[in-house]
């Protein structure tokens, strides 16, 4: 049964604003305007609203188990997370619970509970495809759970970051593939609402910009899959859409194009050539080998644990989130130029 409690969510649907935007007025973040901080300030003083009791008890009750929540475990990017994450935890006496949402929005809502329930001390969290609502990654922080994002993560939920520049990155990819001479270059692409997949297709767009070079939507496809690129691919060729190059979300996608091209009579790199992203295993054993953006996966995953050790460990129960951003590195192999 609901206790009377006043929450920072109830604050929120009164002003018609977000959960995370009351708990950083009431924090005085710069980030929030002075008449949005006085409208919170002004109804949490109206209302008596006072901080989770039970979140600040959390801080000196740890079970010495952390969560981690990654969208699939069989991508080798996101197992080399997770070796860097349970390394960092070993050191520190922590068990880790690991779960897969599967991309799932439902599946990772259930995975919070049951992390929840697990009494957890933390959480290192990569948001599912489907997640566009962080309510459930809110009521953790609200039971006093630290929260670390890495690779995909949640604007509207301040915590703590752990990132590559994917612009960058993803400018770079497509610059190296101009340089080697491409001018009708195909992006397979992420979903639109993830923040990775807006940013690796701006970097894209900002290369193609730079270098003079039309941007054809008709080369702009969602494709985040094996199996979607494969189909892609049959789909571009058919139409009469033949890029000289591709550059893909990540390796999986790479990968499938690469083999449909094939089978399809094209080489690879004479007619088209492709990169990918995030620098499995998988890159080094295709035919070519594949060029690839290498994500740092096992730096990512310690330096995730490391800042979420910092949370669960600090007296401060308020602090305003930090963003760490990792340099990528672009691996060039055969499938974008002759080895």
């Amino acid at each position: 049964m609901r206790s009377n409690q006043i929450t920072i969510k109830d604050i929120a649907r009164i002003l018609s604003i977000s959960p995370s935007t009351v708990s950083r007025a009431l924090k005085d973040h710069p980030d929030i305007n002075v008449d949005t901080k006085k409208a919170v300030n002004d109804l949490a003083g109206k209302l008596k609203y006072q901080p989770n009791a039970v979140a600040l008890s959390l801080k000196n009750s740890r079970s010495y188990t952390i969560g981690i929540i990654i969208p699939e475990i069989v991508h080798y990017f996101f197992s080399s997370v997770i070796s860097g994450i349970e390394d960092v935890a070993s050191q520190k006496g922590y068990t880790v619970i690991i779960c897969q949402s599967n991309e799932s929005y439902i599946r990772e809502v259930a995975n919070c509970k049951a992390l929840l329930s697990h009494r957890i001390d933390g959480l290192v969290v990569s948001v599912s495809k489907e997640t566009q609502n962080f309510d459930h990654l809110i009521d953790l922080q609200e039971s006093g759970i630290p929260l670390v994002f890495f690779d995909r993560v949640a604007p509207e939920v301040d915590a703590d970051q752990v990132v590559i520049d994917d612009l960058e990155a993803s400018y770079k990819a497509t610059r190296h593939l101009i340089e080697t001479g491409r001018k009708r270059i195909a992006h397979f692409a992420g979903p639109q609402n993830l923040v990775i997949g807006r940013d690796r297709l701006q970097g894209y767009m900002n290369a193609l910009t730079e270098a003079g070079i039309p941007i054809d939507n008709r080369l702009i496809v969602e494709a985040d899959t094996f199996e979607k690129a494969r189909n892609m691919v049959v789909t571009m060729l058919d139409a009469g859409i033949i890029p000289d190059g591709i550059f893909a979300v990540n390796d999986m996608t790479a990968i499938g194009a690469m083999q449909t091209i094939q089978k399809r009579g094209y080489k690879i790199p004479d007619d088209i050539s492709i990169v990918g992203f995030s620098d499995g295993y998988l890159s080094g054993i295709t035919d070519p080998h594949l060029s690839s953006v290498d994500q740092h996966g096992y730096e990512m995953g310690t330096t995730a644990a490391e800042m979420l050790f910092n949370r669960i460990l600090s007296d401060e129960t308020e602090y305003i989130p930090e963003v760490k951003v990792l340099y990528a590195d672009l691996i060039i192999r055969g499938s974008s130029l002759k080895e």
